[in-house]
C-alpha cells in the first residue's frame, strides 16, 4: 500500500471532519412545543437546591395554566440512610427525600492500582459536589401537601438493606388522607426499580403528577475532546437524541421536549451514566436545565410524568428507574430490552461511524475471549482486517506501480505543455487510457481505511471495557497513552516533565510506530518529484509525535498494521516489479 497517500488522506480527513464538527454539523434541536388537549404547553422543571429540598414541579391547572410552585421548604435535619449492597454497588438511600445519592461502583477503581478508591458516582446533597437522581409527585393544587426533598420517610424495616433479593418499602402520611409508598429495588447491577403508590383517603378526587429528576452541582473535569459527548443526554419518542453539553445549556438556560412517549433523561461522563425514566408506555414531558444559585453551577435534567387522577379512596402506582453505573454496552443493550428503555446504548458516544464502532467493539470483545488480553484482541483483529482488504490492496499496489512506470512519460508531457495546463490535461488523459492506468484505482483502500481507522479509535476511546485494560509490560491501560517517555529514559527517571514538554516525551510504542511507518513507505513506490520526496520522509518523524497521545491500544494496532503492510509490499514487489519499463 502506498502509505503516504493513506498518511495524507488520514490527515485531510481529520481536518474535514473536525472543521464539520465546529463549523457546520447540523445541532441537534428540540422539537417544537406540543399543546395538550387543554392548549397548555408542559410546566417548568424542578429547581434544585443542594442546600436544601427541591421545589417541586408546577402542574397545568384545568384552565391550562400552570401554578407557581411554592418555595423549598425548610432543610431537613439529618436523616437515616438505607444501606445499598450488591456485588456491585455499595451506597446507601437517604431517608430525607427519598433520594439515590450515595452510589460506589466497587468494580471499578479511580487507577490501575486495585487498591485505589472505588469509583465514586453519586453524592448526596450535603456535599461538596451533589449528584443525585429523585422522584417525586407535584400537583395544581398548591394546598396539597406532597413529599419534597426536606421529606423524611419512614423505612417499613429499620434494619433493611437494599439488595438484589431484597426490596426496600419506604412510607409518608401528609396527615390529610394522603397516603404515599415507595418501594425500590435493584438488579444485580446498576439499575434500580422505584415503585411510587399513592393512596386517597380523602373525600375528594386528587390529579398528581409524578416526576423524576437527576441534578449535578458544578460542571466537572471533562475529557474535552470533541469526538465525545459529555453532559446531560436522553432519547426521545424513540429515535430522537438529544445531546446539549453543559456549555450549550449555561448559554441557553433551558431546553425542552414537550411530550414524548417513553425516553430517558440523564447526564452522562466518558464512562459513567445516571438516567432516570418512566415506564415506556406513558408519555412525558423532557427538560434540561441550568442555573446558577449561590454562583455555582447547577445542571438539572427532569422527566414529568401523565397525570394521575385518584377518585376518594382509589390507590394508584408508577414505575420509574434509575441506571446509575458504568455504560457497558451488553449490559446497555439488555437494558435496551427490559426493561425497554428505548435505545439505551446510545448513551455510549459511538459517533458516525456507529453502524462500524459497535461490530467492532463486539469483534474485539469476542477476540478477548478467546485470547484473554484486548491488546491480543487488537493485534488479531488488526490481521483479520489486512487479511480481508489484501486483495484491494493487491490491486491498489498494481495500479501505484502502473502509474509509477507511467512517471517519465508524465514528465515529458509536463515538459512539453508545462505553459498550456489544458492541452497538457488533454494527452495526461490520452496517456492513461492508452495504458489503461487509472489515477483513482487506488484510492479505494485509502478510503476504507480511514472509516477504519476512525472507528477503531472511537471503540478504545470510549467504551468502558478498554478502560485500565492491560497489554504487557509497561502498558497497564489500552485506552491511556503510553506512559514511558525518553524524556525520563522511559520511566528509568523519576522526573515530572513539564506540560510544555510532553508533546515530545514520547513513549516507546510510538516510536516503534514511527520507525516501522518509516520502513513501509521506504518499500513503497517513490514520488518522482524530490522535494515532496523528502518531505514524506519527515512524516514518519510528525506521526510519531502526534500518535504520542493518542491511546496505547491505538498506537499498537497502527504499529502492527505497519508491519504487517511491510510484509505484504514484501510479497508484492516480488510479485510485480516497480521496475518494469513502460510501454511504448
Amino acid at each position: 500500500m502506498d502509505q503516504r497517500n493513506l498518511i495524507i488522506a488520514a490527515a485531510v480527513s481529520m481536518l474535514i471532519l473536525l472543521g464539520w464538527e465546529m463549523y457546520f454539523a447540523p445541532q441537534l434541536m428540540p422539537p417544537p412545543p406540543v399543546a395538550t388537549e387543554q392548549g397548555a404547553t408542559p410546566a417548568a422543571p424542578p429547581s434544585v437546591d443542594t442546600d436544601g429540598p427541591s421545589a417541586p414541579l408546577a402542574a397545568p391547572t384545568a384552565q391550562g395554566q400552570p401554578v407557581a410552585a411554592p418555595p423549598p421548604a425548610e432543610a431537613a435535619p439529618e436523616a437515616g440512610r438505607v444501606k445499598i449492597a450488591t456485588k456491585l454497588v455499595e451506597g446507601s438511600i437517604s431517608l430525607a427525600g427519598a433520594r439515590i445519592d450515595d452510589i460506589h461502583l466497587v468494580r471499578f477503581r479511580e487507577t490501575t492500582d486495585p487498591k485505589s478508591p472505588a469509583i465514586t458516582l453519586l453524592t448526596p446533597a450535603s456535599s461538596p459536589k451533589p449528584y443525585y437522581a429523585e422522584f417525586g409527585w407535584i400537583a395544581s393544587d398548591a394546598s396539597l401537601r406532597l413529599p419534597s426533598a426536606g421529606t423524611v420517610w419512614t423505612a417499613q424495616d429499620p434494619d433493611a438493606v437494599l439488595s438484589e433479593s431484597t426490596p426496600v418499602t419506604l412510607t409518608w402520611d401528609n396527615g390529610e388522607g394522603l397516603e404515599f409508598r415507595r418501594t425500590i429495588r435493584t438488579d444485580k447491577e446498576y439499575l434500580f426499580r422505584v415503585d411510587q403508590t399513592v393512596i386517597n383517603k380523602t373525600e375528594r378526587a386528587v390529579t398528581l403528577y409524578p416526576y423524576a429528576l437527576v441534578a449535578r452541582t458544578d460542571t466537572p473535569e471533562l475529557a474535552g475532546f470533541f469526538i465525545l459527548h459529555e453532559g446531560p443526554i436522553g432519547v426521545f419518542n424513540q429515535t430522537t437524541l438529544m445531546e446539549p453539553d453543559y456549555e450549550e445549556l449555561r448559554d441557553e438556560g433551558k431546553q425542552t421536549v414537550t411530550e414524548s412517549t417513553g425516553g430517558w433523561i440523564g447526564i452522562t461522563d466518558k464512562y459513567w451514566l445516571a438516567a432516570v425514566a418512566f415506564d415506556q408506555t406513558k408519555k412525558v414531558a423532557a427538560t434540561f436545565t441550568h442555573s446558577t444559585p449561590g454562583g455555582r453551577d447547577r445542571y438539572q435534567t427532569d422527566l414529568r410524568g401523565e397525570a394521575l387522577a385518584l377518585a376518594p379512596g382509589e390507590e394508584k402506582a408508577v414505575t420509574g428507574y434509575v441506571f446509575a453505573g458504568a455504560k457497558e454496552l451488553e449490559l446497555l443493550d439488555r437494558i435496551s430490552l427490559d426493561p425497554g428503555l428505548t435505545q439505551f446504548d446510545l448513551a455510549i458516544d459511538f459517533g458516525w461511524f456507529y453502524f462500524l464502532t459497535k461490530p467492532f467493539f463486539y469483534a474485539l470483545r469476542w477476540l478477548h475471549g478467546i485470547l484473554g488480553n484486548f491488546g491480543l484482541a487488537i493485534i488479531a483483529f488488526s490481521t483479520f482486517l489486512r487479511l480481508l482488504m489484501f486483495p484491494i490492496a493487491n490491486k491498489q499496489f498494481k495500479s501505484m506501480n502502473h502509474l509509477k512506470r507511467l512517471q517519465p512519460e508524465m514528465k515529458k508531457l509536463q515538459e512539453r505543455y508545462g505553459n498550456d495546463r489544458v492541452k497538457m490535461n488533454e494527452e495526461l488523459m490520452a496517456l492513461y487510457k492508452r495504458e489503461k492506468a487509472n489515477p483513482l484505482s487506488g484510492c479505494l483502500p485509502i478510503l476504507l481505511q480511514i472509516p477504519i481507522f476512525f472507528a477503531l479509535y472511537k471503540v478504545l476511546f470510549v467504551t468502558i471495557e478498554m478502560r485500565h485494560a492491560p497489554f504487557y509490560g509497561w502498558i497497564k491501560d489500552l485506552s491511556a497513552p503510553d506512559p514511558t517517555g525518553f524524556l525520563t529514559f522511559f520511566s528509568l527517571v523519576p522526573w515530572n516533565v513539564p506540560d510544555f514538554l510532553a508533546i515530545i516525551n514520547i513513549g516507546i510504542w510510538p516510536i516503534i510506530m514511527g520507525v516501522t511507518m518509516f520502513l513501509q513507505q521506504k518499500l513503497a513506490p517513490q514520488p518522482a518529484d524530490p522535494v515532496q520526496a523528502k518531505v514524506m520522509m519527515f512524516l514518519p518523524v510528525i506521526f510519531t509525535f502526534m500518535m504520542g497521545t493518542f491511546p496505547a491500544g491505538l498506537v499498537i494496532y497502527w504499529a502492527w498494521s505497519n508491519l504487517l503492510g511491510i510484509l505484504q509490499q514484501w510479497i508484492l514487489l516480488r510479485s510485480e516489479p516497480a521496475t518494469v519499463p513502460a510501454k511504448k
